[in-house]
């Protein structure tokens, strides 16, 4: 497939045409097919990435923050952790064929790239980030909202966080989880309960709930943006 062929399959799928296709084709160009080709690294996809994952969570933060407005803060968190990791963005990847038009190099071919989630959805987000560049936020948006949340539905089946982190350590660690009030305020009818959460007696989370429950819960759902940064590390 020579790259008119490629830009042709995206924008048919997408809905969206380029005005700048050089954009496009950077989106697709993976690490690999740019360090065979001697290309500059900035002419890889990774740049782009960083740029869409940003415009991604903007987008879909604004989309949780008006659908559920009576979540707090760590909720939220947790749904859009949830809505934008790598699996829900590898399966919007999959829809519209990006794997089969990615730039691979002859190494990451063989290996199976073009299905790797962690591929795909980071040729994803940097697909976004062109459309951002090429079109402005307002049409990043309509795609996003389009082709991302409004496929929304079945990630934004909330798993109990608490559930969440202990599934995320247990692969990767002995990790023992305890949960301590740290405060109990205001008057029987409207109290205010704040939990932290500790991982291996280190705190990596605090969330306020209207009891115990739901401040365990909310401190979890920080715990699992907490640890997903540690272990990316």
């Amino acid at each position: 497939m020579n790259d008119e062929e490629r830009v042709a399959v995206i924008e048919k799928q997408t809905g969206y045409v380029f005005k700048d296709k050089s954009l496009l084709l950077t989106a697709i160009t993976h690490s690999s097919y740019a360090h065979e080709r001697k290309i500059n690294k900035t002419g890889c996809n990774e740049r782009l990435e960083f740029l869409g994952d940003a415009v991604l969570e903007l987008i879909s933060s604004r989309y949780l923050f008006e659908k559920y407005k009576d979540l707090p803060e760590g909720r939220l968190t947790y749904l859009r952790a949830s809505l934008v990791s790598e699996k829900p963005l590898a399966e919007c990847a999959k829809r519209i064929g990006l794997g089969e038009v990615l730039r691979l190099g002859k190494g990451e071919e063989a290996g199976g790239g073009r299905t790797k989630a962690s591929v795909t959805s980071d040729a994803y987000e940097a697909l976004i980030g062109a459309i951002y560049l090429d079109g402005g936020f307002e049409e990043a948006s309509r795609f996003v909202e389009r082709e991302v949340m409004s496929c929304s539905g079945e990630h934004l089946k909330e798993k109990d966080p608490k559930t969440t982190l202990q599934e995320l350590l247990q692969k990767r660690m002995e990790a023992h989880i305890e949960y301590e009030l740290i405060s109990e305020t205001g008057p029987d009818h409207d109290k205010c309960y704040t939990v932290e959460v500790k991982v291996n007696g280190k705190a990596c989370g605090r969330g306020e709930g209207r009891n115990k429950k739901n401040a365990e819960k909310a401190a979890a759902a920080e715990a699992v943006e907490y640890w997903k940064k540690e272990i990316a590390k």
